[in-house]
C-alpha cells in the first residue's frame, strides 16, 4: 500500500507542469559527467531525454535557463575548459541565459531567481546531473522560494555512492533522490514524454 507523502498531507498539487506554462531549468549537463572520474551511469540516455525535452520546450516558446557548476581551473568542473562546458546536445542558443553556480542549490549565490521571476511562471521543469545533488537541491531551493518544481526522472542521472560500509548503485541513489523530492519538494514524472 502506498504511503502518504508530505505533499499530500500539506494539500500540495501533484499535477505535472506543462511546458507552455513553465520555465525549463537544465542543471549541469556538463561534459564533466560524460567521461573520467565523474562519469555517471546512464548519462547518455538521460542526455537524449533532456535533448528531446529541450527541443519541445523551444517549440512551445518555453523560457529555458541553463545552469553550470564552476569548480575552478584544473577541476573536472572547470567551465573554461572543454570538460566543464555544456554538452553540445543541450547547448544553449542565443537568448537562453547560462547561470554559473558554485553550490548544489542553483539559486544560492546566483541570479537564477531573477531569471525565474522575470519569466513570470511559477511552475518550473527541472532536470539534470546529478539527481541526488544539484537536481534535488535545486528542486528544494525552488520549493522554498515558492515555485512549483516538476523534476524529470529520465532526463536526470547520477552515480553509485558508498554509504555506511556498503555501496548504493546509481539506480538506488537516483530513485532515493527522486523519492525525497516527491515527498515534499516537487512533482516527479518518470519520463520527459509526460511533460505536455
Amino acid at each position: 500500500m502506498p504511503r502518504t507523502t508530505l505533499r499530500q498531507l500539506n494539500g500540495l498539487d501533484d499535477t505535472p507542469a506543462k511546458l507552455a506554462d513553465a520555465t525549463l531549468i537544465l542543471v549541469d549537463y556538463q561534459n564533466t559527467y560524460t567521461t573520467g572520474v565523474m562519469e555517471l551511469d546512464g548519462w547518455q540516455a538521460a542526455l537524449d531525454a533532456a535533448a528531446a525535452l529541450l527541443a519541445r520546450a523551444r517549440q512551445e516558446g518555453t523560457k529555458v535557463i541553463h545552469v553550470i557548476n564552476d569548480g575552478g581551473e584544473g577541476t573536472p568542473y572547470d567551465i573554461r575548459a572543454e570538460i566543464g562546458r555544456i554538452h553540445p546536445s543541450v547547448a544553449p542558443v542565443e537568448g537562453e541565459p547560462v547561470v554559473v553556480k558554485q553550490a548544489p542549490d542553483s539559486f544560492v549565490g546566483t541570479d537564477l531567481g531573477g531569471h525565474v521571476d522575470a519569466a513570470g511562471k511559477n511552475d518550473l521543469v527541472i532536470a539534470g546531473f546529478m539527481t541526488h545533488m544539484c537536481v534535488a537541491f535545486t528542486a528544494q531551493g525552488a520549493f522554498l522560494r515558492g515555485n512549483r518544481p516538476t523534476v524529470v526522472a529520465d532526463a536526470s542521472a547520477t552515480r553509485s555512492l558508498p554509504v555506511a560500509g556498503t555501496e548504493l548503485d546509481a539506480c538506488q541513489v537516483h530513485y532515493s533522490a527522486l523519492a525525497t523530492i516527491a515527498d515534499l519538494y516537487g512533482v516527479v514524472v518518470p519520463s520527459q514524454k509526460e511533460i505536455s
